[in-house]
């Protein structure tokens, strides 16, 4: 039953919620990343790739997409809005995954990457920095996000990362389920192997850069302790970051005026005074 409701909400958001408010059309020659360029006159040089979440089985294109974006657009932050390669909705109710067919890891990744790539190469086009150049993801988006740096092989890395409300473990005992099977697939969501390799508190290296985590203690989906182990994980490890756990707001509020609690919307204030200060 828990299923089924999850399912139709699932549709639902992607069906009826993503028709009232569509994306631009995608930049050209990267079918999968959308731009939200700032104004000249705000344009701090700053950019920032922003990565919904959903699971790794869907995306939240309204509100952790093209809602964050425009609020960072009206920041003078560049956004660009990237539709990663995911599951999808159909792969988690009809697991036709089970015949090694369909979206996994690291698809997800080379999707961030490439993105990556592309706002370094573009950079002068938009004002932008190529030394404030960021990710910024939500829930499996968040892992996403630290995925971008962390597994990162080529020269395009991010100058920081925002993980808000992450997917963290796929290891531990607090793991997100959905998350991990939606990133692994059917079957290699049970070896030990695969998991550890994608939980990023067992990843953490000195020199990764600086990082700005937020989570809400009463998070209905992604347990709160999945903050609590990249927080212990970047301290053990000397890299600077901005930690805040909130004890109200739950889950899935975006920068949303309405969603989450008036607690945890004040990380979009605190986001921007430490991305001034950085």
């Amino acid at each position: 039953m828990r299923r089924a409701l999850l399912i139709i909400w699932t549709l639902l958001c992607v069906f009826g919620v993503c028709a009232k408010e569509r994306l631009p059309q995608p930049i050209e020659g990267h079918k999968r990343l959308y731009a939200y360029p700032a104004d000249s006159a705000l344009n701090t040089g700053t950019a920032v790739i922003v990565c919904p979440g959903g699971s790794y089985s869907w995306l939240d294109i309204p509100t952790e997409g093209i809602g964050v974006a425009r609020w960072l657009q009206s920041q003078g932050i560049n956004a660009f809005v990237l539709r990663y390669r995911v599951a999808t909705v159909y792969a988690y109710v009809f697991w036709y995954r089970a015949l090694g067919v369909g979206n996994r890891y690291p698809n997800m990744r080379l999707d961030v990457e490439e993105a990556l790539e592309y706002v370094y190469t573009h950079a002068s086009e938009y004002g932008i920095d190529t030394a404030r150049i960021g990710v910024m993801g939500f829930s499996a988006g968040g892992h996403l996000a630290m995925s971008s740096y962390l597994y990162n092989q080529t020269p395009y890395r991010p100058h920081f990362l925002c993980p808000i409300y992450p997917v963290v473990s796929m290891s531990h005992k607090v793991s997100h389920k959905r998350s991990r099977r939606g990133a692994l697939g059917v079957w290699r969501q049970f070896n030990r192997q695969w998991r550890d390799s994608l939980s990023l508190e067992k990843h953490i290296t000195p020199d990764c850069p600086p990082v700005f985590l937020v989570n809400c203690k009463d998070d209905p989906v992604v347990k709160y302790r999945n903050s609590e182990l990249l927080d212990s994980a970047l301290t053990a490890n000397n890299v600077p970051h901005r930690y805040i756990q909130y004890q109200t707001g739950g889950h899935g509020f975006g920068a949303s005026e309405t969603k989450g609690t008036p607690e945890s919307r004040q990380w979009k204030q605190e986001f921007l005074q430490w991305i001034q200060h950085l």
